[in-house]
């Protein structure tokens, strides 16, 4: 079953993982063509634009970074307000809608309900809710919501997206450092084209 996760969170709908991953793939790969090509012909202004390029994405990355640790507050906000207006949308819609699918998924893989709670809900708690059997007048809910436990979760993520990004700037940064090196080789040697 495909789950469209955005359908909670409308206002990061345009921040979309795969697109996001597809763009910087063919980012990288022009990126590396470019210097690939600038070490087979010994081109040194090919040489110059691809660490020009490696620092400015390096750059980019971390710019991102930076913004998504000042902006967490915010963005915690504006994921909660998120949240609170789909949950009331999946109230009013009937029981078998899209949006309620969406929410039964995210509360069962996370073990959560509601927001905050299962009084998020009001009166119809869905069985996803539910800790063991929904068939008793007073059913057992789960006790955390699903902002805290998704919070847990991204926390918990956070040590290796900062792992990867280090690693990925470590790279690049190597990658300038012989593409500087070549093109200084380049100029003393007097070989390729003159800048």
């Amino acid at each position: 079953m495909a789950v469209n996760m955005t359908a909670l969170t409308p206002s990061l709908a345009n921040v979309n993982i795969s697109n996001m991953l597809l763009i910087s793939g063919i980012v990288i790969t022009c990126v590396s063509f470019l210097g690939f090509l600038g070490a087979l012909k010994e081109n040194r202004c090919l040489l110059l634009t691809f660490f020009l390029l490696l620092f400015f994405l390096m750059l980019v990355e971390l710019t991102a970074a930076c913004l998504m640790l000042m902006y967490e507050s915010e963005l915690n906000k504006l994921i909660q307000k998120d949240l609170n207006s789909s949950l009331k949308k999946a109230q009013d819609q009937e029981r078998n809608s899209t949006l309620q699918s969406v929410w039964d998924f995210v509360q069962n893989t996370f073990d959560c309900c509601g927001v905050h709670n299962a009084t998020d809900w009001g009166e119809n708690v869905p069985q996803s809710c539910c800790m063991h059997a929904c068939e008793i007048p007073t059913p057992p809910y789960k006790t955390q919501g699903c902002l805290a436990k998704l919070n847990m979760w991204f926390e918990n993520n956070f040590l290796m997206t900062g792992i990867s990004v280090i690693v990925v700037c470590i790279i690049e940064v190597l990658g300038m450092c012989f593409a500087m090196t070549l093109f200084c080789h380049i100029r003393r040697s007097g070989l390729g084209y003159k800048l």
